[in-house]
């Protein structure tokens, strides 16, 4: 068995369930402005941020819309309807990450999400402490599946490519995870029909994860 040094994992929908709230908050918003998203699958959503989807979203609208204020005023949106990440965490997250920790593997968080929203989720979930490296959309000018999010998080962290597990579960992220060398293990989709073939392996959970390492 491959012997690594380092588990950087992804957070929505790995450490936290909040896809499906991220579609309702997103969905209300843009009802708001009487922009649809019927002909969009929250699939298009999954593993990467709003700045990549806004042309998917306002297509030939696109250029009728002040972008720029729009996703200003979903940024105050979504601050005036916080997440409730510690009710949203999976069960079995903590006691993953403390038993990996305690192993000594190095450990990092590699999220398309707002570094802002990241750190609000770490300090609610209470996980701020089990990480060395926590890397957002925010620290790059391409989002996931563009591998170099994990790259640097590799990088800071000390390690090889073929020294690094990621743990991912979208599409677009076991692409980056894939791309960027590392052996990728997703939590297995059961809700959205995710395409997570590039997978090296799949998993029910957090807790069969660690179970193989």
């Amino acid at each position: 068995m491959t012997t690594f040094k380092a588990i950087i994992f992804d957070m929505d929908g790995v450490l936290v369930d909040t896809e499906r709230y991220y579609y309702d908050r997103r969905k209300t918003f843009l009802d708001t402005k009487g922009i649809s998203i019927a002909h969009l699958s929250p699939l298009d959503f999954i593993g990467g941020n709003m700045k990549q989807v806004w042309h998917m979203i306002l297509r030939d609208d696109y250029a009728k819309w002040d972008v720029a204020a729009l996703q200003a005023e979903y940024l105050q949106y979504k601050l005036d309807h916080m997440i409730p990440y510690a009710q949203l965490l999976f069960s079995d997250a903590k006691l993953t990450l403390e038993k990996l920790k305690e192993e000594g593997y190095k450990l990092g968080l590699a999220s398309s999400t707002a570094k802002a929203e990241i750190l609000r989720a770490l300090e609610m979930t209470e996980l701020n402490t089990y990480f060395e490296v926590v890397l957002s959309g925010d620290d790059f000018k391409e989002s996931k599946p563009n591998p170099e999010i994990y790259q640097v998080a590799m990088s800071k962290l000390g390690v090889n490519a073929d020294e690094t597990l990621v743990i991912e579960d979208s599409e677009k992220g076991i692409a980056a995870g894939a791309d960027a060398g590392a052996e990728v293990w997703a939590i297995r989709d059961q809700i959205f029909g995710l395409d997570q073939s590039r997978a090296n392996r799949l998993f029910d959970s957090l807790t069969a994860i660690s179970g193989q390492l």
